[in-house]
């Protein structure tokens, strides 16, 4: 999933005098050669569709400004005599972005005008990540149950759900399908998981994520304590929501908050607050570029949160 060369994103004709349809035809070709999927291919080459006829299929691109955007994205909410559902409207933005940021990288533009698009959305809220320091109780909690509280039997399996969740960011259906021989341990000391699917379609998202060493012992642990006959963790999903929502629980945080979802949120910040290199951490998530733009600017929002001074008590 590594980026292309920007030659190799544009044919050689394409040059910001290029009209608007010659350059919604190269994306076109371009969608389909990133593997683009055929529904989302459809709904950005129809949004396009709708911009060349606002601006005329002649106009060169490099004339295209961000003024030009906001006047069509004005149209389309006030003028054009069509509803525009905030689902499509939002949809439409991404559309312009994704259009103009890929021909900005590709060199044919050397301004990005939709950098500045005003945008009225209506984007999915904001995750809640649990804190570095509720992390670190949960991960408390769960260390005490695998080597058994008060003299009871150890159980690995906490530990190594909430490890795994937050060393790998990968989903619930992931987590679910995961079996032992997809964790690679032939060099012990850089171990990997391989996030593998069935189906052909979704063979885009397989990617082989890194481990931390000392994972593998509790992994042992587990292992010799269930012996799963197929896959790593042969309960339900909803077995193993039960047992995130009470290690939550045990270590006295929000309830709800430690979930698949806000730990796949976690894990990502973890490494964005890191500085690893973003396109690093879309790869391990197993995220569209196109995903990928919405989840970056989470992360920063979510990162600017934490770095605002706490307010004094009582105020």
């Amino acid at each position: 999933m590594a980026e292309e060369a920007p030659t190799e994103l544009i044919p050689p004709p394409l040059s910001m005098n290029a009209s608007l349809k010659a350059a919604i035809g190269a994306f076109a070709q371009h969608m389909i050669e990133e593997g683009f999927a055929v529904n989302t291919q459809k709904a950005f080459l129809s949004d396009l569709r709708l911009l060349s006829r606002y601006l005329g299929a002649g106009q060169p691109v490099g004339d295209i400004g961000t003024q030009n955007l906001n006047d069509f994205l004005t149209w389309l909410l006030q003028e054009r005599g069509v509803p525009c559902s905030p689902k499509s409207y939002a949809r439409r933005i991404t559309t312009i972005k994704v259009f103009f940021g890929w021909l900005y990288d590709a060199g044919v533009l050397l301004v990005d005008p939709s950098n500045s698009v005003i945008q009225h959305s209506v984007g999915s809220p904001m995750p809640t990540v649990p804190s570095p320091a509720e992390l670190e109780r949960a991960l408390s909690v769960t260390d005490a149950l695998r080597h058994g509280p008060g003299g009871r039997r150890g159980d690995a399996r906490p530990h190594l759900l909430l490890t795994l969740l937050l060393q790998t960011g990968i989903k619930k259906g992931e987590t679910m399908t995961i079996v032992p021989n997809h964790i690679d341990r032939a060099n012990p000391d850089e171990p990997f998981l391989f996030v593998r699917y069935k189906n052909p379609r979704l063979r885009y998202k397989e990617r082989k994520i890194p481990l931390d060493s000392s994972w593998l012992e509790t992994l042992d642990e587990y292992l010799a304590q269930y012996n799963p006959p197929n896959t790593l963790f042969a309960c339900t999903a909803r077995n193993l929501e039960y047992i995130l929502s009470d290690v939550g629980e045990a270590a006295q945080i929000p309830k709800g908050l430690i979930s698949f979802e806000n730990l796949r949120w976690a894990s990502a910040l973890h490494d964005f607050r890191r500085g690893v290199e973003p396109d690093a951490i879309r790869q391990r998530l197993g995220l569209s570029k196109i995903t990928w733009r919405e989840t970056k600017s989470k992360l920063e929002r979510l990162l600017e949160r934490e770095q605002l001074p706490a307010k004094p008590a009582g105020s």
